[in-house]
């Protein structure tokens, strides 16, 4: 599930009350009628806050919603991210609908993966293609000139639709975007996602991307869009493997990339510690723990695999599997052996499972425990469950090489 970030309010304002009583009634309409004109109200109200960059009731009422009542979370978190990500603007004397979308990558590295400004011609380049394979015709654009870590896109819905309002007035003035001044350093990870972002613009009504005109699929679009893109990103990417993902809507796009990294980030891990401590991967033993922001509820958030070197039980590096949407984490972990080699079938422990045995890693150890959520005070690094169930932070050995010692 999407969960919400953590307000400093402490008591629900007006404003969140009323977004919650809307929630609950999007999920009680009987019509489609009824369930549009509850939409368009909710639209109304959340649009009015994120124009005034009020994001504290958003997130508050997100809040009052998580813990117990699934359906109208799920039902405010869809208004709000719509809203966000989403707008109509007039434009001398046209009404445009405007949309922000997200390019993802997926890259893996034993070196750092870049991020930052994009020379122009590479711009250039990646516009093109994006509207030969991607958009339907007639599709107004602007590019940032920027590739994201995820660290450093909009941090709240209100980030979002400045951002986005920014970025449409740019593609229907035709006037350049300048990416931003200042950005929070990224931590090196063995895999990570990158974004390009970018605003689309059209006629209210008209279609955004080309499979909504019948000229082609969603797999086809991607296809092309890959063969043509790989190229370009593999020159902004240097030293780094990389898949090039559909671009999407914001939020779903960066949804997906998040899920899509989790398998790609666990090969990585298994490819650096050998290679880097030159040790089998059949030395390598990994340990699974169950983490939770709120443990007492019985929620798992997300798996923290944790590896150690043969008979030395020292954590010496970590990955974390986040879980989203509607998998299941409550699952058993005494014998979880896969029940089938589709990893769209299998739940997020027997994917796991799987991918440590298909690197050759067959000590495995998944504890039983449900453990909070609990991070370095130093470093913000997860703290990992060792062997004995204890969190501790993953530390190299001494004897490795400088320039591998300090990833995620």
């Amino acid at each position: 599930m999407r969960r919400p970030t953590k307000s400093t309010s402490r008591k629900p304002s007006a404003d969140s009350q009323r977004l919650t009583a809307l929630a609950h009634a999007l999920t009680e309409a009987s019509s489609r009628l009824e369930l549009r004109a509850w939409e368009d109200e909710l639209d109304i109200h959340v649009n009015k806050l994120l124009k005034a960059n009020q994001q504290d009731p958003i997130d508050s009422a997100l809040e009052l919603l998580f813990p117990d009542q699934a359906d109208a979370y799920n039902a405010l978190m869809d208004g709000i991210e719509a809203c966000s990500e989403s707008t109509i603007i007039d434009y001398e004397g046209v009404s445009y609908d405007a949309l922000l979308v997200a390019l993802p990558i997926l890259a893996w590295t034993r070196f750092s993966i870049a991020s930052g400004p994009i020379p122009a011609d590479l711009l250039i380049t990646l516009n093109a293609h994006f509207h030969a394979h991607v958009l339907a015709s007639g599709v107004r654009t602007a590019l940032m000139p920027n590739l994201y870590a995820i660290d450093q896109l909009p941090r709240t819905h209100a980030d979002t639709a400045a951002l986005l309002q920014t970025m449409a007035h740019a593609a229907l003035s035709n006037s350049a975007l300048h990416r931003p001044a200042k950005q929070p350093e990224t931590a090196p990870f063995l895999a990570d996602t990158r974004y390009l972002l970018a605003a689309l613009v059209v006629p209210r009504g008209a279609p955004l991307f080309n499979w909504q005109t019948g000229a082609g699929t969603k797999d086809s679009a991607l296809r092309l869009w890959q063969a043509q893109a790989t190229p370009t990103f593999n020159r902004l990417l240097p030293g780094c493997g990389i898949d090039v993902l559909l671009p999407e809507a914001y939020f779903v796009a960066c949804r997906e990339a998040d899920k899509q990294i989790r398998p790609i980030s666990l090969r990585a891990a298994s490819f650096y510690l050998t290679s880097t401590l030159n040790v089998a991967s059949t030395e390598l033993h990994a340990t699974i723990g169950r983490f939770s922001e709120e443990p007492e509820s019985g929620r798992v958030d997300e798996y923290r695999i944790a590896f150690a070197i043969a008979e030395n039980h020292d954590v010496v590096y970590g990955v974390v599997w986040p879980l989203y949407g509607q998998e299941e984490a409550n699952e058993e972990t005494g014998d979880a052996a896969s029940s089938t080699e589709d990893p769209e079938a299998q739940t997020p422990l027997e994917q796991i499972l799987a991918l440590l045995r298909e690197n050759g890693i067959s000590h495995i150890q998944c504890h039983n425990e449900l453990f909070a959520m609990e991070f370095c005070d130093d470093c913000g690094t997860p703290l990992y469950a060792d062997n004995d169930g204890e969190l501790v932070h993953p530390e190299m050995p001494e004897d490795t090489p400088p320039s591998s010692a300090h990833f995620h």
